[in-house]
């Protein structure tokens, strides 16, 4: 995997999870949605997304998610990406994959290459709804913070 594309993975955990929650559990391969730094709710079984589902209030309205890892991936989408990719599990390794993949669907996996970086998160804000201009009417992390985040990760810019 390219230094660039492996900072763009950790710009994206980065922004789902936090540095925190990155630090209390398995780098974020673990964790449920719904966990907060000091209160992590975590998985130990890779073998499957865990599918729980979760009911949180997020800006004074109700959310149910089944979100889990590293890139809070729902796990209808686990399950289909599984089959797609022929994926053995949910661990690191599938999970980073899953993950490649959803940028690929973008169209952002050159721009990552080239250092692109705001045309790469603009790009894949549709599949993260932490990213800026994901619209999903919950928390979205602001533009610098995510390129500082990526920068810091070990990836280049244009």
């Amino acid at each position: 995997m390219s230094p660039n594309l492996r900072a763009f993975l950790d710009m994206v955990a980065y922004s789902e999870l936090g540095p925190e929650l990155l630090a209390e559990s398995d780098n974020g391969y673990n964790v449920i949605v719904g966990s907060a730094p000091g209160r992590a709710v975590l998985f130990d079984d890779y073998s499957r997304h865990p599918n729980r589902l979760v009911s949180m209030k997020i800006k004074g309205r109700r959310v149910d998610s089944t979100a889990a890892g590293r890139y809070q991936i729902l796990a209808r989408y686990a399950e289909a990406y599984r089959m797609q990719l022929g994926l053995p599990d949910f661990g690191p390794d599938s999970q980073d994959r899953i993950a490649i993949q959803m940028i690929r669907e973008c169209g952002a996996l050159g721009d990552i290459e080239a250092g692109h970086f705001a045309r790469a998160l603009r790009r894949c804000a549709s599949r993260w709804a932490s990213l800026p201009g994901a619209n999903y009417n919950q928390h979205e992390n602001e533009p610098a913070d995510l390129e500082a985040a990526y920068v810091r990760a070990g990836g280049a810019l244009a």
